[in-house]
Formats: C-alpha cells, structure tokens, sequence
C-alpha cells in the first residue's frame, strides 16, 4: 500500500509506465478491443487489465503520471467510427476534455481508421484494457518527458 497513488494504478501498470521512455505508446482501450492478440506483439508483450474500471477513470489516473509528448504534433491517436470517419461517438469528447484538464491545454487527437490503429497498436510499448463496454474506446498516448 502507498499513499498517493490512485488505486486504479495497479503494480503491474505502474511497472509498465516507469519502463516507457520518450516516445513509446500506451494503447488505452475498451472490453470490444482485441486488445490480447494485439498485445502479444507489443514491447511489453502482454495485456494488463484495470478491471471494473472505465477509460474516462483509467485515463484520468494514467495522465496523473504520464507526460504527454510535446515534441509532436498529435500525441493521441484514436480510432474513427466504421463507415463514417468524420463521427463522433460520446467517448470522443470525454477523452478529449480528460487529456486537456490533465495537459492543460488543448491537445488535438488523431483519428484513425480501424485497422491502421491496429498497426499502430502493435507498434506500442503496452496495451491496457479497462472494462469500458465502449463503442470506440481505444487510444494511443505517446510519452513526453517530465
């Protein structure tokens, strides 16, 4: 037990965040996400879960101790609704207000579509599933520096 630490941080997920460096990727993701087949091909190799835990929750406790990336422009990735790349689903604004209170200023997210954010994804450093029933809950964070 530690003070300070927000308990939706479990050890595993903090282990993880402290072996990032600049520039490595943190898939935050819902249930609907094939989140363990993609997270075989990651840095880290395996999935962590934050379970009973929804990504508004999960981001807003990641962000806490995760710097974004300044040195780009886009420092969030998110995947376009199917069919129409220009919609909006409500987990959209959520994440984006969560990302500009954490960062304090606006921060612009990337859309992209389905199967080019799995490319990405697999690119990451660790994927992190929370129990988001989603649709559409899945973004990419790059680190910054502190």
């Amino acid at each position: 037990m530690l003070k300070g630490i927000d308990p939706v941080l479990n050890a595993e997920l903090i282990y993880a965040l402290m072996l990032m460096g600049h520039g490595d990727q943190l898939v935050l993701c819902d249930i609907n996400h094939p989140a363990q087949t993609i997270a075989r091909k990651t840095t880290y190799g395996r999935l962590i879960d934050v379970s009973g835990c929804g990504l508004e929750r999960a981001a807003q406790a990641i962000l806490k101790l995760f710097p974004l990336d300044t040195f780009i422009e886009m420092p969030v990735k998110r995947m376009q609704v199917v069919g129409d790349p220009d919609g909006q689903v409500p987990i959209f604004a959520t994440i984006q207000h969560v990302i500009d209170q954490a960062e304090k200023r606006h921060v612009p997210i990337e859309p992209l579509e389905r199967f080019a954010f799995y490319e990405e994804a697999k690119k990451s450093f660790v994927i992190v599933r929370t129990s988001d029933p989603g649709p559409y809950g899945c973004f990419i964070f790059s680190k910054g520096v502190v």
